[in-house]
């Protein structure tokens, strides 16, 4: 049992390459929850990224200027449709594992057809957001709607909080968060962002640039109560895909 969700950033698997600052200090990222739209938008670059996202999980990356395997499962909505099913079915076909986190409420309206990997129901959206987040080393919102933008804004807060200390990141698809950004340094700039809590949300416009980032993250700000405050014990850490 564990006080809370979060694998702390002190107890994070962490990759080491002679020193261990800068590039060379990254976290091994086992296992990703992508939030994105029950729907495609109006774009062919939004399914396009949805898709390239999902190909980066699993292909190689360059570490040093060598070739290392990236194997990375996924975790999402559950749903068929969308960019949840382009990028679930992108993953799955890659050879990862795919778990849909998914209300039994939603299930008639996001999933329309045969669904891929695991598929767990549960039984609100609350105990969706907190199985997700369990069972994730880090969070990436794709263009969404409301539902995205919630879920990845809880993620957002409850690392200000010091729940977690993963790293979330926004895949800015030919700037479709660029609102949103400008709103968080509006938000800084009057006084209602902390500017070491800004750095909480990391941003690119590809995948693979994203990646990198996410690797790399370690947070900057001081957390509002320490982890071991946050008393939840019902929530365990990731430890991999199911045998």
């Amino acid at each position: 049992m564990y006080d809370c969700f979060v694998t702390p950033l002190t107890m994070m698997e962490e990759e080491e390459e002679g020193n261990t600052t800068g590039e060379d200090r990254r976290r091994i990222l086992k296992r990703i929850c992508v939030f994105c739209g029950s729907n495609s938008g109006n774009k062919q670059v939004f399914s396009d990224a949805a898709f390239l996202l999902g190909t980066a999980l699993f292909n190689d990356k360059d570490v040093l200027g060598e070739k290392v395997e990236r194997k990375i499962d996924l975790v999402y909505g559950g749903g068929s449709v969308g960019l949840m099913g382009l990028i679930s079915k992108t993953v799955y076909d890659g050879g990862c594992h795919v778990l849909g986190v998914i209300p039994k409420a939603l299930m008639p309206i996001e999933i329309s057809g045969p669904t891929v990997g695991e598929v767990k129901t549960v039984s609100d959206m609350h105990e969706r957001k907190a199985e997700m987040a369990r069972q994730s080393d880090a969070f990436i919102a794709l263009p969404g709607g409301y539902g995205t933008m919630e879920e990845t804004l809880e993620m957002i807060t409850w690392s200000q909080l010091g729940i977690h200390d993963k790293p979330v990141g926004l895949l800015n698809v030919d700037g479709y968060y660029n609102s949103l950004l400008a709103l968080f340094d509006n938000g800084v700039k009057e006084g209602f962002i902390k500017p070491a809590a800004r750095h909480i949300v990391i941003s690119a416009p590809t995948a693979e640039e994203l990646l990198k980032k996410m690797e790399q993250y370690s947070p900057l700000h001081e957390h509002i109560a320490p982890h071991k405050s946050w008393r939840m014990s019902q929530l365990g850490g990731y430890s991999g895909p199911p045998n």
